[in-house]
């Protein structure tokens, strides 16, 4: 028993202290981010704006559940990882009724806050994402928080792409496009994780028994 690290027990613990370091960090920032979208989606009258503010808050309560659930048992992990998938669901339907309601009150938002506050979320996810590619790999768990860093990049080109698309045609239509499009990419990632996370509860006995 010389040297702890050799110890696969040992060696588990050491990356799960990696894992919640990084978790910390993108928590944070994606905190940080959904409270400045979300203020800057109200002043731009921008759907898209409010729809990745919402992708940040709900990656960030996403992101709180992968750290609680670090050095918990496989069926905690894979629990966790179902809500994850509800959650982004319930993120996804929460946008495209959003949709609707501008869709019936229609608002010509603020193409230049779109650009400017869709490039700064960008920089900020770019970073995240770097954080938790390391990662990836490791379990369902990370490799979910992964994905949600991956749509928050897409998202990100996305409201960027809006906010021209508003400066060039003054309408409304190129943010609900990006609204649509956000909205869709949560209900797929949802149906995703979900699907795996049940198919982990079904065909492995330890996780059913724990």
């Amino acid at each position: 028993m010389g040297n702890c690290c050799h110890d696969k027990a040992c060696a588990l613990d050491a990356l799960r202290a990696r894992q919640g370091t990084t978790l910390r960090v993108v928590l944070g920032i994606n905190v940080m981010l959904f409270l400045v979208e979300f203020a800057a989606g109200l002043a731009a009258a921008s759907t898209s704006l409010m729809a990745d503010s919402l992708d940040s808050l709900g990656d960030a309560l996403v992101y709180a559940a992968s750290l609680y659930v670090l050095s918990r048992s496989a069926p905690w992990r894979t629990a966790t990882a179902m809500l994850k998938g509800v959650i982004m669901l319930g993120f996804g339907i929460a946008v495209s009724v959003a949709l609707v309601g501008r869709i019936m009150v229609p608002v010509v938002p603020v193409a230049e806050m779109i650009s400017g506050f869709g490039l700064f979320a960008l920089a900020c996810n770019a970073s995240c994402l770097y954080l938790l590619t390391r990662h990836r790999s490791d379990d369902l768990n990370m490799e979910s928080v992964w994905l949600c860093s991956r749509n928050d990049i897409v998202a990100n080109i996305g409201v960027i792409a809006a906010g021209a698309g508003v400066g060039l045609t003054g309408s409304m239509w190129p943010d609900l496009l990006v609204g649509t499009v956000i909205a869709a990419l949560f209900l797929k990632s949802a149906v995703y994780v979900i699907s795996k996370a049940w198919a982990e509860l079904r065909d492995n006995p330890k996780v059913q028994s724990a």
